[in-house]
């Protein structure tokens, strides 16, 4: 292996470390000696390939914003049935939560310092969304509402229950594998809630 293979390799353990930490497990106050312990590195590593464990931080949840603008280009962009759309951006969404359990308990976190707003979709873009959304509405497929709520209404269905899994799993007292099994099963619920039929 070549030593810059070796060196694209060891930042990307860094990474995929400090993302299984923050996002997996929960723990968003791990120090840069907590990241190389996991990773079995030396400290200096993570200052060498990112500078700080701030600059590190910044990088991996840039790629967790990527992964939620993909969900949303699934509905900007797919040529389907509306209910498909929602109900393959629900699927994705779902499966993103499964992967990274606290992916959205930290964007939150982040909106609340003030760390997080990039426009995750243009203007014609959402003009389209909600004409979609008000021709299913005039098909009778949707309950009669602004466009904005039914928009609302899906992401706070996919959203609050991972951004709140540390509140609702002590509180119902929940493993893990049981949360993890209750958010698999929303998919079918959560179209059931926003479609008539």
């Amino acid at each position: 292996m070549s030593n810059q293979a070796k060196k694209d390799q060891t930042q990307e353990l860094i990474k995929e470390t400090a993302k299984n930490l923050f996002f997996v497990k929960g723990k968003f106050d791990a120090t840069t000696q907590e990241i190389a312990d996991e990773a079995g590195v030396n400290r200096t590593l993570i200052n060498y390939y990112f500078r700080s464990r701030d600059n590190l931080i910044q990088i991996i949840f840039d790629e967790a914003q990527r992964v939620e603008q993909e969900k949303s280009k699934i509905i900007q962009n797919a040529d389907l049935p509306f209910k498909v759309k929602i109900s393959k951006f629900i699927e994705g969404s779902l499966s993103t939560s499964l992967q990274y359990p606290y992916l959205e308990t930290y964007i939150v976190s982040q909106i609340n310092k003030g760390n997080c707003h990039q426009k995750d979709i243009e203007e014609d873009v959402l003009e389209t969304l909600y004409k979609d959304i008000e021709k299913e509405m005039e098909l009778g497929n949707i309950e009669k509402m602004a466009p904005v709520q039914f928009i609302m209404n899906m992401v706070s269905l996919l959203v609050f229950p991972s951004a709140v899994r540390p509140l609702f799993m002590e509180n119902l007292m929940i493993s893990d594998e049981e949360y993890d099994k209750i958010i698999s099963e929303r998919k079918d619920i959560i179209i059931n809630m926003l479609f008539k039929n």
